[in-house]
């Protein structure tokens, strides 16, 4: 989405020292992420106006003139041009020296430099509309007119910008940032925003007068779950002209494209409050009845390029007495159009709900400026701020105009949200004490009424944020902190004290396989959405008995929940295939099957989750990747830590060739499979000119092994001595006794051998093992290694009864 700060300050003054990056920061940090600051000014850079003071013809060529222009400068320059409509007097574009331009229509930009035209010299060019990104505002009747700038208030060496209303500032905001906060698409929202950040005021909206006398229009709502509210306005003697240049550039600016002084104020309002807003032709409005129903069985919508949209019984319709004029919230028809002879509007202004917008721009395959405001909640009373900007829109470009009619069926307007919170809970969320004063001003100003009765907060919501975006008690929380700037509270170390490491194993295994295939078989990570194309999900052989379906699907046709990785591996493989003529992919992720599931107790009840691994080499040689796959799969165990795997033909896979495939056993149950994707799966997944192996593996069936306890142990400090010790004990003497007479006296131990011989008495054995000794605090002097090996020998002498082996 784009904000126009030109328009943004039509609603709030902005002082001049707060900057462009400034408010696109302070945005960022506080209300949505804004991604570029654009200066429309910037592609103007040297392109000016021009007063030609003499036309003369080219001594060369019929079609060109030598125009003599004041430029601004301190002498007058000819400059060599084609155009049909030059004249003495006239103010025209110039690009100077230095300005890009698109020369004669080409898609490549050109610089512009002083050079000679058929001989005569010229200083730079005058130009048309679609030469300097103006072809919006002033649409050309042919390809060798100019822009004429005559009846503008403007002087030669102006910089064009200056004069069509591009010296602006376009924030580019990431959409996704702003899809729960409906109230930000449009200007006055950001202004909102702005003002509250900066603790500026904010202009009101015009409010809607109307003539105590005005007659009522009909309006019928069939459905006021799916239309909660609409207006219809009557409006005469407007006509079809063109838009004023600051509006057409506000548009321009805000992402969208001028068409005519009725449809631009549309479009304007929209822009303007977030209102979206509709003109029907009301010569077109049979039986002068707006009725709201939802369309019947079999009934058709034409549009304007006279294609027929096929309705369902679930699509909401705006209709005359007659037929369907307007997919409700959506789209237009040719009903509706605003034709050259139009001299009266039926004006639109109304709120529909969410859902029943998602639903049907989804089955429709339609999607527009309008339906993308109205799915994202829009509260009832934000049709009066559209009203009133329009009808003072409507009055300030057909002077001559007259609302002579209005009706407006207001069913279930938008209740405030109610939230109490105490100061404790803000206290100990926010981590520090925030004075009541300044929580009432941040609430306040962003138009919440807020009353304190000494230990909590009883807050009222506007209703431009009660459609959802603000429902519980942390959402005010959240309001408070964002507005004062996370950047504003210190960081506080977290209380806990971590005693020991957690070892999971399943966690570990789950990383040395993502580990094992990237970086030792060479791998590639891939993620993909759980929801599947069903193109890939048929081609994999997928149980759709056994899917689970999504009730609002992103499309139609990727509502199935994906029982596999398989399908999209395919998916992946056929897009990457464009590039790359051989690859070896995987992922790792969670698929779905019907069922129940009760991750953390009985109420919360979800379908059945599976954990699965999927892998696939791509390339030429069949043969080759199989056993590529198969070698994975082989050693894997080994470098994981996991169970041993077999393979053995059991159950075959549905992606999988007839013959070349196994299944892969772990503790005697079938843990996944290997094979060759068999021809009809690729075919139908669009795989061409190559050849895929796969695996996929349930991990939950793979059992990690356990790991040692190991303990960590410090580096001696001074030299350790090691001694070899043979001694001769009892037959039944075991090494662990022996080990534990002597191991506290020992820095280390570790046995060597055993023997029996001639030189062992009956019943006795010999056992040689090494010690290491040493000091803590120095290194041991030969008088030391002495007496602390005559202790160990003593020790073992008391315990075991062991002699030393001569």
């Amino acid at each position: 989405m784009n904000i126009s700060l030109n328009f943004v300050k039509k609603f709030v003054d902005l002082p001049e020292e707060l900057t462009p990056q400034q408010i696109a920061y302070d945005l960022t940090m506080r209300t949505v992420e804004v991604e570029d600051v654009i200066n429309t000014a910037d592609k103007f850079e040297n392109i000016v106006v021009g007063e030609i003071k003499e036309v003369n013809d080219h001594p060369n060529a019929d079609a060109l003139k030598c125009c003599i222009v004041d430029c601004g400068e301190d002498e007058l320059k000819q400059i060599v041009c084609g155009g049909s409509n030059l004249y003495a007097g006239e103010k025209v574009v110039v690009s100077k020296p230095g300005a890009y331009v698109y020369w004669h229509g080409d898609s490549e930009l050109v610089l512009i430099k002083e050079s000679k035209l058929r001989g005569e010299p010229s200083y730079g060019m005058i130009c048309g509309a679609t030469e300097v990104y103006m072809d919006a505002l002033f649409p050309p009747a042919s390809e060798t007119e100019i822009v004429d700038l005559s009846d503008f208030d403007c002087y030669p060496g102006q910089n064009v910008a200056e004069v069509i209303g591009m010296n602006d500032i376009v924030l580019e905001v990431d959409n996704k940032s702003l899809t729960n906060r409906p109230d930000l698409w449009g200007h006055y929202g950001v202004a909102r925003e702005i003002a509250a950040i900066y603790e500026l005021e904010l202009k009101p909206l015009p409010e809607l007068k109307l003539d105590p006398a005005t007659p009522e229009y009909k309006v019928t709502i069939h459905d006021t779950d799916r239309c909660p509210r609409y207006a219809a306005v009557e409006i005469e003697n407007v006509y079809q002209k063109e838009a004023p240049l600051w509006m057409k550039s506000l548009i321009i600016n805000g992402g969208m494209r001028p068409i005519n002084a009725i449809v631009d104020i549309t479009n304007y309002v929209m822009m303007a409050v977030g209102q979206p807003e509709h003109a029907f032709d009301r010569t077109h409005v049979e039986g002068e009845h707006i009725n709201v129903r939802v369309a019947k069985a079999d009934e058709t919508l034409t549009l304007l390029d006279r294609s027929e949209l096929e309705l369902t019984e679930d699509d909401l319709v705006i209709c005359d007495v007659e037929e369907p004029m307007a997919l409700a919230g959506i789209k237009g028809g040719i009903k509706d159009s605003i034709l050259p002879e139009t001299t009266g509007v039926i004006l639109e202004v109304a709120d529909f709900t969410a859902g029943g917008i998602r639903r049907t721009e989804k089955r429709q395959n339609e999607k527009t400026d309008a339906s993308m405001r109205y799915e994202k909640g829009i509260d009832t009373q934000r049709v009066d701020q559209g009203l009133g900007l329009a009808a003072e829109l409507f009055k300030e470009v057909f002077p001559e105009s007259n609302i002579v009619a209005y009706g407006d069926v207001d069913a279930e307007p938008t209740q405030n949200a109610v939230i109490d919170v105490t100061k404790a809970f803000l206290d100990q969320r926010l981590g520090k004490e925030i004075p009541q004063e300044t929580i009432e001003g941040v609430l306040t100003r962003l138009g919440f009424q807020v009353e304190f009765d000494g230990e909590t907060y009883h807050c009222v919501a506007p209703t431009w944020r009660s459609t959802g975006d603000v429902a519980v008690k942390d959402d005010i929380l959240g309001e408070i902190a964002r507005l004062l700037s996370y950047e504003s509270f210190e960081a506080t170390p977290l209380p806990v004290n971590f005693e020991h490491s957690v070892n999971q194993p399943q966690f570990t295994l789950q990383r040395r396989i993502k580990e094992y295939l990237a970086f030792r078989c060479g791998f590639y990570e891939v993620f993909t959405y759980p929801w599947v194309d069903e193109k890939y999900l048929k081609a994999a052989g997928t149980d759709f008995s056994k899917a689970v379906r999504l009730a609002e699907g992103p499309s139609p046709e990727t509502s199935t929940l994906r029982t596999s990785l398989i399908p999209g591996q395919l998916e992946a493989i056929e897009k990457n295939l464009r590039y790359f003529d051989s690859f070896s992919i995987f992922e790792s992720a969670q698929c779905f099957e019907q069922g129940e599931y009760h991750p953390s107790n009985e109420v919360e009840t979800l379908p059945v989750h599976k954990n699965y691994i999927t892998g696939t080499i791509t390339g030429k040689d069949a043969k080759t990747l199989f056993f590529q796959v198969k070698g994975v799969i082989e050693n894997l165990p080994g470098y994981c830590h996991c169970k041993t795997v077999s393979f053995a033909q059991k159950e075959q896979p549905a992606w999988a060739d007839s013959k070349v495939w196994l299944n892969v056993i772990c503790d005697k149950k079938v843990a996944g499979s290997i094979g060759l994707v068999s021809v009809s799966a690729m075919n139908e997944a669009g795989i061409k000119r190559a050849n895929v192996a796969a695996f996929e593996l349930d991990f939950d069936m793979l059992p990690a092994l356990p790991s040692r306890d190991n303990v960590f142990k410090h580096l001696p400090t001074y030299p350790l001595v090691q001694q070899d010790l043979s001694v001769i004990v009892d037959e039944s003497m075991t090494w662990e006794q022996i080990k534990g007479s002597i191991n506290m006296m020992v820095k280390d131990i570790w046995f060597v051998e055993e023997y029996r011989g001639e030189q062992i008495p009956e019943g006795k054995k010999s056992i040689m093992f090494s010690v290491k000794i040493g000091n803590d605090d120095s290194t041991m002097t030969s008088k030391q290694i002495d007496k602390k090996m005559a202790g160990i020998l003593k020790n073992l002498k008391n315990k075991c009864g062991a002699e030393l082996r001569d």
